[in-house]
């Protein structure tokens, strides 16, 4: 038998089906914005991962060092596609643009102050086939400790839900603890879960069912766009799945943008998810009257950071 490698028999009808299926073609999508010296890092753990056939990277308007790195990038990989040009047109446009102009068959969106750990776009790619349409799957998002980031795995996200799990009323009673959003300290399932949200920081959709929800709500320039999604695709009748094998370390806070401009989008999108999602009359009214309060509280907070740090 020495020299002699035996054929591949797939000894059932669905093994003999995955073999003959041609694997899906992957392209990476990452926007790009004043991201610093995060970025290189992870531009190198994309381009290292070998089922990317695709990276797309979508520059809003990056400093000169970014700029440089960027050309650098393209020069020596044919697989990565710039675009650029079009100023801070903000995240979800930008993430829309990439999308339209890659041309693989599973899209994942990846921030540029994320990490790829080895496995994850596999891991990922192999929990959305089968699945229901349409589908997102994201990954487990990570510290730079390893710790469990908080948003990579969140419940329904209301105003009711917002406000106990803010105020730490959900952790209070047990049967308050169903209008907690944060999941990161529940034990980790051991299999791909279904949840109602999870972190735009990474996470993959099949092409088709990127499209049939429209995409990214251009409506959002930075944050909540990803919670949107999640809720658009519940609300068409697909899935949102949290995947614990697929990782990603994610640093944030690395732009060099303004903690109070990111805190102020934050709470603008927070603020217009909730008018978006009201149901009637009554909801929508609640929405419009919450709107300043989210909004001051989201800018409160880097001021009340700046005040700690300082003390």
């Amino acid at each position: 038998m020495n020299g002699i490698v035996a054929p591949l028999v797939a000894t059932t009808p669905a093994q003999l089906a995955a073999f003959m299926k041609p694997r899906r073609r992957v392209s990476v999508i990452m926007v790009v914005y004043m991201t610093g010296e995060a970025l290189q890092q992870s531009i190198d753990c994309v381009l290292a991962d070998p089922l990317v056939d695709e990276f797309v990277i979508v520059d809003n308007g990056s400093n000169r060092p970014d700029t440089t790195r960027l050309n650098s990038v393209v020069d020596r990989d044919d697989r990565v596609v710039l675009l650029g040009g079009h100023g801070n047109v903000g995240f979800a446009r930008g993430a829309n643009m990439g999308a339209r102009r890659a041309t693989g068959d599973v899209l994942v969106f990846l921030n540029p102050d994320a990490f790829l750990q080895p496995g994850c776009i596999a891991e990922l790619v192999r929990a959305i086939e089968d699945r229901p349409t349409p589908c997102i799957v994201g990954g487990r998002v990570l510290n730079a400790d390893r710790t469990e980031q908080r948003g990579a795995r969140r419940g329904d996200i209301t105003p009711i839900s917002a406000l106990m799990s803010l105020s730490r009323l959900a952790q209070r009673a047990p049967s308050w603890r169903r209008y907690e959003v944060h999941w990161e300290g529940d034990a980790l399932p051991d299999q791909v879960s279904e949840v109602p949200t999870i972190s735009g920081a990474c996470f993959c959709m099949r092409r088709q069912d990127f499209d049939a929800v429209a995409g990214f709500d251009e409506g959002y320039f930075l944050h909540v766009e990803d919670v949107d999604l999640c809720w658009r695709v519940r609300r068409a009748g697909g899935v949102v799945l949290f995947h614990p094998k697929a990782e990603v370390i994610h640093l944030g806070h690395t732009s060099r943008v303004s903690p109070l401009r990111v805190e102020l989008h934050k709470g603008l999108g927070l603020a217009r998810f909730f008018r978006k999602r009201a149901a009637n009359v009554g909801e929508r009214l609640v929405a419009w009257m919450l709107t300043p309060l989210i909004i001051f509280t989201a800018v409160a907070r880097p001021v009340v950071w700046s005040w700690r740090a300082g003390s």
